[in-house]
């Protein structure tokens, strides 16, 4: 396979920078590959205002497709697949090898990264970054999987997973730096460990370890994020309103 027999089954979604094996998560190397080659290949054209790679300009869309691509400044570049019944607002930018099923929402200057995966009938909240990755190309991309709810401003990267039906409150960020403490189970998640089913997830503060004893005394504290709960009847009724805005 080529380059561009890649993107071309990258916008169809016939072909996936990433894959759910046997549960698991995993990047698709020989597509990081072939989408590193066709930035080699591309040469620098202007369009409508715009530099960029001849081979990897913006994705044009028709009324067939059944996207609402929201006039105002959005984009959406080749190699990257967005499904039917997607809502694009605008500013938002979708980038490369990226996927977005069904029923989404990218809110307002909602950036989704190179290769991330975003699952059914998300909402990416107006100012989300969700954090993109080609190389390595073995890094494993970040997952929005479905019905989950990435509040405004929040950051997800660096691979992390947000699970099924989780709630990322505003303004959270998710790293492989940033620990998670489930308040619920009162455990503290692996660095990097996917952030579980229907968890509701907000920001936090923690303690600065004796390590640094004169932060300590200044009472100056650390960023983390904290599941506070588990989705139920009542924050699942939080959220229908959602649908209205469909």
């Amino acid at each position: 396979m080529d380059w561009k027999t890649a993107l071309d089954q990258l916008e169809t979604g016939v072909l996936r920078s990433a894959n759910k094996i046997n549960g698991t998560w995993t990047p698709n190397q020989d597509v990081k590959k072939l989408i590193l080659e066709a930035f080699k290949a591309g040469e620098l054209i202007e369009e409508n205002g715009f530099v960029d790679k001849h081979n990897l300009m913006p994705q044009h869309f028709t009324a067939e497709r059944g996207i609402r691509l929201v006039p105002g400044g959005s984009s959406v570049r080749r190699g990257s697949y967005v499904a039917q019944g997607v809502i694009i607002m605008p500013p938002a930018y979708i980038n490369i090898g990226a996927y977005v099923d069904e029923g989404t929402m990218v809110d307002s200057h909602a950036l989704v990264g190179s290769c991330a995966q975003i699952g059914k009938n998300v909402h990416l909240s107006a100012g989300v970054q969700i954090g993109g990755v080609l190389e390595p190309i073995g890094a494993r991309p970040v997952v929005i999987e479905d019905n989950a709810f990435i509040g405004a401003g929040s950051v997800v990267v660096e691979g992390i997973q947000v699970s099924k039906g989780a709630v990322i409150a505003p303004g959270v960020i998710l790293s492989n730096a940033v620990p998670v403490y489930d308040c619920v189970n009162q455990i503290v998640l692996e660095r990097g460990a996917a952030i579980p089913e229907n968890a509701v997830v907000v920001p936090g503060t923690r303690p600065v370890s004796d390590r640094l004893p004169w932060a300590r005394e200044m009472g100056l504290s650390l960023s983390c994020a904290m599941i506070i709960k588990y989705r139920d009847e009542k924050s699942n009724a939080s959220l229908e309103l959602e649908e209205l805005l469909r």
